[in-house]
C-alpha cells in the first residue's frame, strides 16, 4: 500500500483506506437501490406456499410464524392503528402507502435490516369489529432473496 500511494497525502490514504474497506457495503447498497426499489403495495399480498422469505398473519393464511396469534384484538382499530404509527414512527421506518376506506385502516411500511439496510415490506390491514374490537391481518416480506433467516416471522412477533 505503501508504495501504491507514496506519493499522496495522509488524509487521501486514509479516505482510499475507508473506501476499500467500505466497499462490499456500498456494493451492497447499490445493488439494493437498482434491484429493490420502493412499490406499491395497495392491497393485502400473500405467502407464496413454498416461500422462504415472507410470513402472514390473518386472513385465513398463516404462514411461517414462530406462534400462532389470535387475529382478533380486544382493543378498538382506532387504538390498534396509533400503536402501529407509534411503533413505525419511533423506528423510523419507511412508510409507502396508507388508506383509511372507512373505518378500516391498510398501511404499507418498510423496515429494514440494520447493518445491510435491506428491504422488508410489512403491509398491516386493521379492520373494526361490531364488539368494539378490531381483526388484524399482517404480511412481511423480503425484497430480496429466498430466505429470511426467520426474520419476516420474527417481524411478526414483535409487531
Amino acid at each position: 500500500m505503501k508504495n501504491l500511494l507514496g506519493g499522496f497525502p495522509k488524509t487521501t490514504k486514509i479516505v482510499v483506506l475507508i473506501l476499500l474497506i467500505a466497499s462490499p457495503w456500498l456494493i451492497v447498497q447499490v445493488g439494493i437501490f437498482v434491484l429493490a426499489p420502493d412499490k406499491e403495495f395497495d392491497a393485502m399480498p400473500i405467502c407464496a406456499d413454498d416461500s422462504g422469505n415472507c410470513a402472514h398473519l390473518g386472513g385465513g393464511d398463516n404462514y411461517r410464524l414462530n406462534e400462532q396469534y389470535p387475529t382478533f384484538i380486544n382493543l378498538s382499530a382506532d387504538l390498534v392503528y396509533d400503536n402501529l404509527i407509534e411503533y413505525i414512527n419511533y423506528h423510523d421506518w419507511r412508510l409507502i402507502y396508507e388508506d383509511s376506506p372507512g373505518e378500516s385502516y391498510y398501511i404499507h411500511f418498510v423496515e429494514t435490516t440494520k447493518f445491510w439496510q435491506f428491504p422488508d415490506d410489512v403491509v398491516v390491514l386493521i379492520q373494526p369489529n361490531d364488539s368494539g374490537g378490531c381483526f388484524i391481518e399482517i404480511h412481511s416480506e423480503s425484497r430480496l432473496g429466498w430466505g429470511d433467516i426467520g426474520l419476516n416471522p420474527e417481524r411478526i412477533d414483535v409487531i
